[in-house]
């Protein structure tokens, strides 16, 4: 006679965890920090400096609204940011009317930490499998995940802290603080354009265009997205020198993402981003 299946229960608490951490009211305010962080830290390294190094990403969606507004065009770009997550947080504050608390925070952030160790890694890994198979079920689990950047052969792989200098150029060069700021940026900013914006401007226009269905115009758009995101890293004075290998692993690192933004949504995205980039920016 075959075994009754259980039925698993999640708790209560776990439930309602990961529904409020996607809302707004959460999800935005949680990745304010960020915003003020990245712009603050542009701002003083910005000053005295004709020429100011921002996040590739940044640069993309401001030149947009230069287009629009010419000079007045950071201004624009400001308001239009902060008006829309204010709109936002506040609409769900409304809808709710639950007070915030704390602890939803902490745990976001632990969370985000914990998906930001363990991206290099896995992403690495699946990378490691596609491209070197033979070589990949060799090497630890562990090692693998340093081939991210594609820049050094498998076998000559030597330690996280090298590989990660090898794979930064002239990012790798510039000062701790500026690191600092790009990877803030970049968990704000590239997440903001290639998910948020690309991968539901890609799922529209699949819809419409071809008729597609809902769930696979999103799998088309999560693809296109990544495929863009991973081309961004070999663009511009700062990009990389284009690998096979580490192609591959933005690819799958930009499909990461996009289920990520998915299933937990933008605060927490932006953070895992934020926190892995600054590993490796500063590892």
């Amino acid at each position: 006679m075959p075994l009754a299946l259980k039925r698993i229960t999640v708790p209560r608490v776990v439930r309602e965890y990961w529904e409020e951490s996607r809302a707004p009211r959460y999800s935005l305010l949680f990745a304010l920090p960020l915003l003020l962080l990245y712009e603050g830290l542009a701002a003083v390294l910005d000053a005295g400096q004709p020429n100011g190094i921002r996040n590739g990403a940044d640069v993309m969606l401001r030149q947009i609204f230069v287009a629009v507004s010419g000079r007045y065009a950071p201004i624009v770009f400001g308001v239009t940011v902060l008006g829309l997550s204010i709109w936002f947080v506040t609409r769900d504050l409304k809808r709710t009317r639950a007070p915030l608390e704390g602890g939803v925070f902490a745990t976001m952030f632990a969370e985000s930490l914990t998906f930001a160790l363990l991206f290099g890694t896995v992403v690495g890994t699946v990378t490691a499998h596609l491209i070197h198979p033979h070589l990949a079920t060799a090497w630890p689990l562990g090692r693998w995940s340093l081939a991210h950047a594609g820049l050094t052969p498998p076998r000559m792989l030597p330690t996280h802290a090298a590989t990660s200098r090898a794979a930064l150029g002239m990012i790798g060069r510039q000062s701790t603080a500026t690191r600092v700021m790009l990877s803030l940026g970049a968990g704000l900013y590239e997440e903001l354009l290639f998910r948020v914006i690309l991968v539901s401007a890609f799922a529209v226009s699949f819809r419409v265009l071809f008729g597609w269905r809902t769930w696979v115009a999103g799998m088309a758009a999560a693809v296109a997205a990544a495929t863009i995101f991973a081309a961004f890293h070999y663009v511009g004075p700062y990009g990389d020198p284009f690998r096979l290998d580490s192609f591959v692993f933005r690819l799958l690192g930009g499909l990461a993402f996009s289920a990520l933004y998915l299933t937990r949504g933008f605060g927490i995205t932006a953070w895992t981003h934020a926190l892995y980039d600054l590993s490796v920016l500063l590892g």
